[in-house]
């Protein structure tokens, strides 16, 4: 029999049968939870209102604003205390024979019922993307909330009362860009009217939560410091401003600043205003004088010159602010601020601003090292594959080669290339791993197949001797590890075992003859080659044999056979054989080879996109392995 035990902070009415609306979801227990059951809330109120239940025209701005903050709380203290998947809930419920008032009602469960659920936030350490707030936070927003114990499950409610909340404004759909569009309603909490001078306070601090969490969600997938920057102006205008101003500074640029404040190299990305016609005027004149802040400004707001010219004649004028961006001890630029109207802004408005400039930092250091780590991977995948492809006399080529990692270094590599008078070379290999450590022995493996080849040893040689090179280094690559290791270690004996250097490769050599080409080829532990014939009959034309990398002392063999007039050879690695489609694989029941009957009659070039596509449309979700194909047709 199921126990059930119930804490209350406030008696919770009993739950209707059938309530009006219920939704549920299940999420990951990690950092992206909270986010996710944000945008599920959020999407929930938007159906809900589309539908037409009846509590769902009720429902106000601050409602919906005390809902997603609540349910991040929850999810946030559920992730980072009990560590488990974590179940969310949203209904609304009806209220009670009598009464008009209905509630929604938010439960999130965790399966570590063992875990108590704190009270107060936890200390804050480093490397930890959210922390809970506490749940004095959620008796503050709820009418009742409680933590109800089962078999397993751990389940924290609250309920919100949807009458008795003045109402602002009907709530809008509330997806991904009108949510943040709708944002915080800072137009109220800075315009000065008569009556505001005093502000909400309870107001703003439940605003600036959800504005953070909003910002701090679309910024963290940002991958370009421009854009950064394009996304800070659209989200601070109108909402805290009436202008904002970004420079960002060169990081290639030296160290040291002008006399006026500004890094070396330092330009202005982005200027955005509520007039967009004013945005031009406003530009040449911040170009013309950026702020100037001295060396020991740090990342709070310091007051600035008014641009009171570019504003027109109609604002004479208002507060500025100017924030230095700045992570890891970096300078990275500037983010400026300004409102018409003002004497100065609010100390809420001004903290929260200092914090939003935080997240526009962190992301503009994340998109500069994603930047810097794609350049480098550019320049290695260049170097890593041949600049042109050999042309064959009698022959013509198709080859299709895509990373998984798009502009990164992938595992697999290619080459065709002229290996004496009368002789060319081609190869296709597959190195265990990814990045940087595939790229060391693709960047090993190529130049030596190349001197190898070129040096007139045969097919079968070069395997031989390439086996043995990669068994040698990977050998002294260990020991040197080892050694340095031991020394920082202060160990007498160096650690034990080789790092293995695995390579799948399928190598040949053409060489023009009478009425065609005779192939040799030999296959190290890689997809076999299929020849496709010019009755439109498909085999294999190679043995399989081991790995390079593996076995010391291995003696590999070679297949020769001809290729003749419209005879086509098809060559792949096993991101196309091992292609994945819910339990099958591209390859079951000879499906490479069916795809390629299919292409008879077809020149080298259409043969390997048509082979690609296949591919990409065996399965719904995108390539989990590089793909390389190579194509020889004999003319």
């Amino acid at each position: 029999m199921q126990r059930e035990t119930s804490f209350r902070a406030s008696a919770q009415p009993a739950a209707r049968p059938g309530p009006w609306a219920v939704v549920r979801t299940s999420l990951p227990g990690n950092p992206l939870a909270p986010a996710a059951a944000r945008r599920f809330v959020r999407a929930a109120l938007a159906d809900w209102t589309e539908l037409g239940v009846p509590a769902a025209t009720r429902i106000t701005d601050r409602l919906a604003d005390d809902s997603v903050l609540l349910v991040s709380e929850l999810v946030t203290n559920a992730v980072v205390h009990a560590g488990t998947a974590v179940d969310v809930l949203c209904r609304f419920d009806e209220g009670a024979p009598g009464e008009s008032i209905d509630a929604l009602v938010i439960e999130v469960s965790d399966h570590h019922p063992a875990r108590a659920v704190r009270s107060e936030p936890p200390a804050l350490q480093p490397g930890t993307p959210e922390y809970g707030r506490g749940l004095q936070l959620v008796a503050t927003l709820s009418e009742s909330w409680g933590i109800t114990y089962r078999s397993g499950t751990k389940t924290v409610w609250a309920r919100l009362p949807v009458e008795g909340l003045p109402a602002v404004q009907d709530i809008e759909t509330y997806a991904g860009e009108q949510a943040l569009q709708r944002g915080l309603r800072a137009a109220e909490i800075l315009a000065p009217l008569p009556g505001r001078a005093t502000h909400d306070t309870e107001w703003i601090n439940r605003g600036a939560l959800t504005f953070l969490a909003e910002a701090s969600d679309l910024l963290a997938g940002q991958f370009d410091e421009n854009l950064v920057a394009v996304l800070a102006g659209q989200l601070l205008v109108p909402r805290l401003a009436d202008w904002c101003a970004v420079w960002l500074d060169d990081e290639a640029e030296g160290p040291g600043r002008t006399p006026d404040g500004r890094a070396p190299g330092t330009r202005l990305a982005r200027v955005w205003h509520t007039s967009e016609h004013r945005i031009e005027e406003l530009r040449r004149l911040l170009e013309k004088e950026p702020p100037r802040l001295t060396e020991a400004v740090g990342s709070g707001a310091v007051a600035v010159l008014w641009p009171g010219d570019a504003l027109g004649g109609g604002q004479s004028g208002g507060a500025a602010l100017a924030y230095r961006l700045v992570a890891g001890g970096r300078q990275l630029g500037t983010l400026v601020i300004g409102r018409a109207g003002l004497v100065r802004f609010p100390d809420e408005a001004t903290g929260l601003v200092e914090d939003f400039s935080r997240r526009v930092s962190l992301a503009i250091s994340a998109a500069r090292r994603y930047q810097r780590q794609a350049t480098i991977s550019q320049v290695l995948q260049r170097g890593l594959l041949p600049s042109a492809v050999a042309e064959i006399p009698g022959m013509d080529s198709g080859i299709v080669y895509e990373p998984r990692e798009q502009g990164g270094p992938g595992g697999d590599f290619y080459d065709v290339f002229q290996a004496g008078q009368g002789r060319w070379c081609f190869a296709l290999g597959d190195v265990q791993g990814k990045g940087p450590e595939a790229a060391v022995v693709i960047g090993l493996a190529r130049p030596w197949l190349r001197l190898l080849a070129r040096e007139g040893y045969q097919v079968a040689e070069v395997l031989d001797r390439l086996n043995q090179l990669l068994l040698d280094d990977a050998t002294e690559a260990a020991d040197a590890a080892a050694a340095v290791l031991a020394v920082a270690g202060g160990q007498d004996e160096p650690v034990d075992g080789p790092t293995s250097r695995f390579l799948s490769l399928l190598y040949g050599e053409l060489v023009p003859v009478e009425g065609g080409v005779r192939c040799t080829v030999a296959c190290a532990g890689h997809p076999l080659p299929l020849l496709l014939g010019s009755d439109g009959q498909v085999r294999a034309v190679a043995a399989p044999q081991m790995l390079l990398g593996v076995v010391d002392d291995e003696t590999y063999t070679s297949t020769t056979f001809e290729l003749r007039t419209g005879d086509t050879l098809l060559c792949v690695t096993d991101g196309v054989t091992e292609r994945r489609s819910g339990l099958h694989l591209f390859d079951d029941g000879d499906g490479l080879a069916k795809a390629l009957a299919g292409c008879a009659g077809l020149d080298a070039e259409l043969v390997a996109e048509r082979i690609r596509r296949l591919v990409h449309e065996f399965s719904q979700r995108p390539p989990d392995d590089d793909l390389a194909l190579l194509v020889l047709r004999a003319k």
